[in-house]
């Protein structure tokens, strides 16, 4: 049997309880030593701000994992087994690439070193996927040869995505708290039915980052008081990869079956990409709008979806909230049919969508936006208006 569902969520509870104490030692410590974030033109905020927070979560990480191999509960993920040493020695290198980023501005070559070198540590402590599930196509299992490959990919793209999207406070805390309890809720359900491989560090990996992202909001939500930075941001992507990569690539290749042909559809690799919709669908908008103007991708600019919100009329804090509300949506969708077994009512989750869009757009703040513009506009000089038309 896998653990209970109480023993997930008490290491869930370490992990938020220790990285909320750590919190406020980092930012002390942060000041003290000179780890802040100077306001510039692409900032939100008007103070420099510790931003080492990363460091917190790897202390929460720490202590929860600790905690988890000393409990009778978990014993069989931990005897035996490599996997959490690899864990976390990836996360510690994820986090210090971040956090020479931020403070020493990394070119993108060292960056990517650093993440492809916490991947082959994933890989040589066998913290790896088995399956490669294509929808509409076929399960592969995954050689000596593509195991690599797969993982470096996997991971550069989920600490790609969150670090992109970490440009409100409490923007990618919030999201991958999200993410991670839901896909922590569809690996039990997995494990429940006895169709994940064991044992697997997956759902104990997903409770914990759940963890550490809670811990951490309090102090991150608007006004932070402390950034997670680059390390923060690459350790939750990297905490993210794995166990999506654990349980997705190590799922029974006929769980299909056990929820009729919405889970084919729903395939275990698919599920983490539509439940971090947000932060994917930004990366892509990204990759797009600096390739058209022939940028790499880590030149920092304002076209996020956070920075698109704001410039509609929405404040700091409801842009949050509208793409917390975004993920919460995409992950009771894709959760339904797995926690029910039953096909989704599209119904109820396209109501509620186009309640998003609606808020979204006819928000009395973006209204009020829309006349000041329009009033500007028609108070300018004519000619002002022709030089700006052509």
């Amino acid at each position: 049997m896998q653990p209970s569902l109480a023993a997930h969520v008490v290491i869930g509870l370490v992990a938020a309880g220790v990285t909320f104490i750590a919190t406020p030692l980092v930012a002390a410590l942060s000041v003290a030593r000179g780890w802040v974030a100077p306001p510039n033109e692409r900032s939100v905020h008007t103070v420099p701000i510790p931003h080492a927070g990363g460091l917190a979560m790897l202390i929460g990480l720490v202590a929860a994992l600790g905690v988890a191999s000393l409990t009778d509960s978990f014993r069989e993920v931990f005897t035996d087994s490599t996997e959490p040493l690899g864990v976390l020695v990836a996360a510690v290198v994820v986090f210090a690439t971040g956090f020479l980023d931020d403070s020493r501005d990394l070119p993108p070559p060292a960056k990517v070193t650093g993440i492809v070198v916490a991947a082959l540590v994933l890989v040589v402590f066998g913290a790896t996927m088995f399956y490669f599930r294509v929808p509409f196509l076929d399960v592969f299992l995954l050689s000596g040869d593509w195991q690599p490959v797969i993982t470096v990919l996997w991971l550069l793209g989920m600490t790609q995505a969150i670090n992109l999207i970490d440009g409100l406070d409490g923007l990618a805390a919030g999201i991958v708290a999200i993410a991670a309890a839901a896909f922590f809720l569809y690996a039990f359900r997995l494990g429940d039915l006895e169709l994940l491989s064991r044992p697997n560090l997956g759902p104990l990996l997903a409770v914990v980052t759940a963890g550490v992202a809670v811990g951490f909001l309090p102090f991150n939500f608007n006004p932070a008081r402390i950034f997670m930075g680059d390390g923060g941001a690459f350790l939750l992507g990297m905490l993210l990869a794995v166990s999506t990569s654990m349980v997705g690539g190590r799922a029974d290749p006929s769980t299909q079956d056990f929820v009729g042909q919405t889970f084919f559809f729903l395939a275990p690799l698919v599920i983490p990409l539509l439940i971090l919709g947000v932060p994917i669908l930004d990366t892509l908008f990204a990759i797009v709008r600096r390739a058209s103007k022939r940028q790499a991708i880590d030149v920092a600019d304002k076209g996020h979806l956070h920075h698109r919100l704001m410039n509609l009329g929405h404040g700091h804090r409801r842009s949050v909230l509208i793409l917390w509300t975004w993920t919460l949506l995409l992950s009771a969708f894709v959760l339904y049919p797995v926690l029910s077994s039953k096909n989704p009512t599209y119904l109820p989750f396209g109501i509620g969508a186009l309640g998003i869009v609606l808020f979204t757009v006819l928000h009395p703040s973006v209204r009020r936006r829309r006349a000041e513009e329009i009033e500007d506009a028609l108070s300018r000089p004519a000619s002002e208006q022709v030089r700006q038309g052509t």
